[in-house]
Parts: C-alpha cells; structure tokens; sequence
C-alpha cells in the first residue's frame, strides 16, 4: 500500500485546485500550507456528489490540517491501512481527486499499470520485429560473405528459423549473390504490426512487410529482383528469462533459391 500513499499524495499535489493555488508555487509546505490544503479540500467536499447522502454522517466532509500533514510527512506501512480512521481520511481524499472512495482510487491504478505493463510490452515487441528486419537487411548486405552471427542476438541459436535462415542464405552467398544499395535500389519497409496471441512465455505477431531488393550474381552480372508485399507471422518466446525470435512464417522464403 505504500505505494498507493504515494500516488494519492502525487495526485493531490497535481489536482487542479492546489496546483492553481498558492500551493503549486510552493516546493516544500509547512504548517500554514496545511491550513490552505485543508480548506481547499473542505470547499470541494462540500460539493461532491458522493458526499450528499448518509456517507458525508459516516465519514464526514472535512479533513483537519493536522492530519493532511501526518498523511504527507508520515511514511506509512501496511498496518496503517488497518485503522478505520485512516481509511476514512483515505476515502475522503480519493473523493477530492474524482473517485467514488479509496478502492475505486486502488482500482484505478491496478488498471492503469496493466494499460502501461500491455503498452511497454507491445512496444518491446515490435522493436524486436523492426530489429530483426534491420539486421537482416545488414544480413543481405554482406553477402556472399555468410555471416548468420547477425542474427543471433534476435533469434534463438537453436531454433527451426536460424536454421532455415542459414540454410537458404548459404545456398545464395554460395552462388554469389550480392545485395545491390546504390541510389537506393534496395529497400524495406514494415508496418501494421499487431499482437496476435499474447501468453506468458509466448507472442504470435503479425506484420505486412514490403521488401524491394536487388541482388547480381557474381561476375556475370545476372540480376535477380525481390519486389514484394506479404504478410509475416513472428512466433517469440521467453526461455530462461531472455525473449527471442523462435520462428516465422514467410510465404515467400526461399523464392530466390527456387531460381536457379
């Protein structure tokens, strides 16, 4: 709860009524700042519609000066939230932020930092896909030297998508293909990335990928053109704590291979 307390000090600090007070031009409040807070909260109170009913008799529609500096200056632990005054005080000032009570207040939060842990995590995915496309457009530029050592900060070591990876790209670097960037002549782009299915240990992405590549072959100088737009699916699991690319699904894999 010590971080509920928290967040219900750093809310009424930035509660519209206090900041456009003397209050928000202040760093540190003393005894007098108190006094100010106090009123503030007695006038919106006194307002509310939570407040009109039995509840103002149950818990009241004031809080005293005194007890606004305890709850500030105060580092509390759980057992506070135990006595019932507290939690009174606590419903009162949940009340003053907008929120029917304390637990509607509690509530807030716990959904507030599951929208947040959803939002960093779609974004940690979808870096990882944009990543992973980069390198292997850095993969593609080395060619015909093999180097799937690229990838291997993405893609598990042993997973059935290096390994098909590294097959189909050993088969081009060996018949000499090389990435031609020059003006731009070869390109990516991704987008339109969403989360398919979303598991403790386990992401299913899917993307659209526009891919324009141009590779020559060796000294004859024969070209070989990638000019496509697909749907790719990411498989991403967690093992042993580190979060990697397990597999893809590419309908176009091995189109260049098959042109002999």
């Amino acid at each position: 709860m010590k971080t509920i307390y928290n967040s219900i000090r750093d809310e009424v600090v930035k509660h519209s009524k206090v900041k456009n007070s003397v209050l928000g031009n202040v760093d540190e409040w003393k005894r007098s700042h108190y006094i100010i807070l106090s009123e503030i909260i007695k006038d919106e109170l006194s307002e509310s519609e939570e407040l009109k009913g039995v509840k103002k008799f149950e818990i009241g529609n004031t809080i005293s000066h005194v007890t606004l500096q305890r709850f500030f200056e105060n580092d509390y632990q759980d057992k506070t939230h135990n006595d019932l005054r507290f939690l009174k005080t606590l419903d009162k000032i949940c009340i003053f932020l907008g929120f029917k009570d304390l637990n509607a207040y509690i509530q807030f939060v716990k959904e507030k930092r599951t929208e947040s842990k959803q939002s960093s995590d779609e974004e940690f995915l979808t870096k990882m896909v944009y990543d992973y496309c980069s390198k292997t457009f850095e993969f593609y530029k080395h060619f015909p030297k093999h180097k799937p050592e690229l990838l291997k900060d993405l893609v598990f070591d042993d997973s059935p998508f290096l390994e098909r990876t590294s097959q189909f790209s050993k088969e081009l670097c060996d018949r000499d293909f090389q990435l031609v960037t020059k003006n731009n002549r070869s390109n990516f782009e991704v987008f339109d990335i969403h989360i398919v299915t979303d598991e403790p240990d386990k992401k299913i992405l899917e993307t659209q990928e526009f891919w324009n590549l141009l590779f020559t072959v060796g000294e004859t100088g024969e070209e070989h053109f990638v000019n496509q737009l697909n749907t790719q699916i990411y498989f991403i699991r967690r093992i042993e704590n580190t979060w990697k690319i397990w597999d893809n699904y590419n309908p176009d894999a091995g189109r260049l291979n098959n042109k002999k």
